[in-house]
């Protein structure tokens, strides 16, 4: 009995890998919310990691004001599913700082801190990166927790070992290991035109709209730097 009943396991969990390219396609085109519901249902780390992603990039790109922190809620959720269920899994530490980084944006930056949500980014961030080193999206994102932390004053940046050179080096290196990568080149116009670099900013905007959109997301963030480089003008 025990022996069918591994059997069992075992080969639901072959289906669930099989299936789970159909959560990728989901949110490549844009069906965040199907893709969500489909990557909990297969209930695999890569489903549950894409889950949260789907949940995320809903909240981004399609939810209504007062749903975005409730599906952030959700992709922490499934995010940290997926951790729990593959400890090694480098994209469920991804998405859940990218779930968390999104969540902390609602909340005040005292509020933010006492409740440890920037260590707990940056840990995850750190994490996804020791497990695979060329993650050029977790280079992205954390050159914006150490962007974001400095722009806060160098007291918030002291107490949580923010450094402002850390920034372009690894928006660099995002960039050199993902060159069609849209939205890193618009995350770092972002904060090229914070620095005041408006030339160089806009030759970041102007290169990520010449980048063939693969992607629903990619369309999005193409719109996103029309807009960004409408305000440089």
């Amino acid at each position: 009995m025990r022996r069918w009943i591994t059997l069992v396991v075992a080969m639901v969990w072959v289906v669930g890998q099989a299936q789970a390219p159909q959560v990728g396609a989901l949110v490549d085109a844009g069906r965040f919310q199907e893709a969500y519901e489909l990557g909990l249902k297969l209930g695999t780390p890569e489903a549950l990691a894409l889950a949260a992603k789907g949940a995320s990039f809903y909240a981004l790109y399609q939810a209504k004001p007062e749903e975005k922190r409730t599906w952030f809620e959700k992709a922490e959720k499934a995010a940290s599913q997926a951790i729990a269920k593959a400890p090694d899994y480098p994209e469920g530490y991804f998405e859940r700082a990218r779930a968390l980084g999104r969540l902390s944006q609602f909340k005040g930056i005292l509020e933010a801190l006492a409740e440890g949500l920037a260590s707990r980014i940056r840990g995850d961030l750190e994490k996804t990166l020791k497990l695979k080193p060329d993650h050029a999206g977790a280079m992205v994102a954390l050159a914006l927790w150490h962007f974001e932390l400095v722009q806060k004053g160098w007291l918030v940046a002291a107490t949580q070992g923010a450094d402002g050179s850390r920034v372009e080096p690894l928006m660099k290196k995002a960039i050199e290991l993902e060159p069609d990568g849209i939205i890193h080149r618009v995350e770092y116009a972002r904060v090229l035109a914070a620095w005041g670099k408006k030339e160089e900013a806009r030759k970041q905007l102007e290169k990520a709209l010449s980048l063939p959109a693969k992607t629903a997301a990619d369309r999005y963030d193409q719109e996103r730097a029309r807009q960004e480089l409408a305000k440089l003008k």
